[in-house]
């Protein structure tokens, strides 16, 4: 049996899970990791923290699982993206929190660049929106704001990276400063075609060229973890960011095929095989994979609250105790009665992109308690989704004839038949629901040989549940225009 281990760096937390060739989670281990908010819109996390908690994890799964290290035919490591780390290249030591992707502080600078009227430029170039999410707006707030840091990024001593850079770093003890291509699609710094840094973008964003890692493919074998780390040296070699692994992991090779990744927030990929496929209506075009020496490219709709709605139910209002509770409670009512929740606690994403829309719950009376403004979070959810993939299908030639699912909150029952009800396309929800972690682990197993082509990859994938939509044309109709009504208040103008 061959055993691959994959490094899951989240948001909330660090994971660690050991899956055999059949996709199958032989060991597991997690920890959370903190995050701050020092001022509005400002969204950070301890670096240090993000490597120490995801060595830790991973030193915890090879021990639960009670394997050696040289057990362990390769790793593969996934990762939130965008978020962005600056360190020291001479000690290896953060010189700045990390910024971490709903973070908004660079919305002024992105505000300036639209005002240049560089939005179709840099559309063209990299397939982004200029939004504060990306990393390039981060790495230009650091550069301008944390003293000394530009002096010292001048002098060659200054490692940028997004978090797939950090632990590289750090799992070969600082001899690797490398970024893989996924990831570096999301920094608004690489063009698409060449995958390559845009040395034009980056004079303009005024960024020290020594700053940025080499870009790498994503089935790139890059160097074994360093001596004395896990008690023997394993093999890295698959890297993506976590929208692609996943997109990978619930085996959506062909073009046609899409998922949605229900975690803190909410990502939708399209796979449009080899070609750039430019959107239209306000999505991303980014890159899903170089593997195999093959590009392969993805359209993608972010929703910045899913989860994190789930959150702020249980910490900000406190009306559940724990994230499980949600879907009993919002189970206790059989409609919202009409209220409606529009989650814009970090503005909107797509294909709304307003950094400065607001959160609303509206349409309350005085028979509204607290099991349907749960009811109305967990649709809210459905709702944002189903506007991405609006703009998607305008997008696209072919409609979607399915769609798998995976994350935290694909297994609420109710919130999926309520996905499919409003898309009106079934959900297929699969038995394995570490698709991002599998993903990651199944792509360095193709390199290490574990695995001799896509096909083996995609026997792993199972069904658990299939949701049939269910809802008539005008119940569906109803609901989105109350939804549409809300969306209008919550906006900026």
């Amino acid at each position: 049996m061959s055993y691959l281990l994959s490094l899951d760096q989240g948001t909330t937390s660090s994971r660690a899970i050991i899956f055999d060739e059949h996709g199958k989670v032989y060991a597991s281990a997690q920890r959370e990791t903190q995050i701050k908010t020092p001022h509005s819109g400002w969204v950070e996390q301890d670096a240090m923290e993000i490597w120490t908690t995801q060595i830790t994890v991973v030193q915890q799964a090879i021990a639960s699982a009670r394997l050696l290290a040289k057990d362990i035919k390769a790793l593969g490591l996934t990762n939130q993206r965008e978020t962005t780390v600056v360190w020291d290249k001479r000690t290896g030591k953060p010189l700045a929190p990390a910024i971490v992707w709903q973070d908004r502080r660079a919305t002024d600078w992105c505000n300036q660049l639209v005002q240049n009227n560089l939005s179709e430029k840099i559309h063209k170039k990299t397939g982004l929106r200029i939004d504060p999410y990306f990393s390039a707006g981060k790495l230009v707030w650091l550069l301008e704001n944390v003293q000394g840091l530009r002096a010292l990024a001048e002098q060659n001593h200054v490692a940028f990276g997004t978090v797939d850079s950090w632990l590289i770093w750090n799992l070969t003890q600082g001899s690797e400063h490398v970024i893989e291509a996924s990831n570096a699609s999301r920094t608004m710094l690489m063009d698409l075609k060449t995958q390559q840094w845009d040395t034009e973008l980056i004079e303009l964003f005024n960024i020290p060229a020594s700053v940025l890692p080499k870009i790498i493919q994503s089935d790139c074998y890059i160097a074994n973890t360093a001596t004395g780390l896990l008690g023997a040296e394993i093999p890295i070699c698959g890297v993506l960011g976590d929208q692609q692994s996943a997109l990978f992991g619930q085996s959506c090779f062909e073009a046609g095929t899409a998922k949605n990744t229900y975690g803190t927030g909410c990502f939708m990929l399209f796979n449009t095989g080899t070609d750039i496929q430019y959107s239209k209506n306000k999505l991303l075009t980014t890159l899903a994979w170089k593997c195999q020496d093959q590009s392969h490219y993805a359209l993608e709709g972010s929703v910045f609250m899913a989860g994190a709605i789930v959150q702020w139910l249980r910490d900000g209002l406190g009306i559940i105790k724990n994230s499980a509770e949600v879907e009993k409670l919002a189970c206790q009512v059989d409609t919202t009665d009409g209220v409606v929740l529009v989650p814009a606690f970090t503005g909107l994403g797509a294909p709304h992109w307003d950094s400065e829309a607001r959160a609303l719950v509206c349409g309350m009376s005085r028979g509204t308690n607290k099991s349907h403004i749960a009811r109305a979070a967990l649709e809210s959810i459905a709702f944002q989704v189903s506007d991405v993939l609006t703009a998607m299908q305008s997008d696209i030639a072919q409609p979607l004839k399915q769609l798998r699912v995976d994350g935290g909150a694909s297994q609420n029952d109710m919130l999926m038949q309520f996905q499919a009800d409003i898309l009106n396309v079934p959900v297929l929800r699969p038995k394995l629901l570490e698709s991002t972690a599998w993903g990651a682990a199944a792509l360095a197993g193709l390199k290490a040989g574990v695995f001799n082509n896509l096909s083996e990859i995609s026997e792993s994938w199972q069904l658990d549940r299939a949701f049939e939509p269910k809802m008539s044309a005008d119940q569906r109709q109803y609901h989105l225009s109350l939804w549409n009504g809300a969306l209008q208040r919550a906006k900026s103008n």
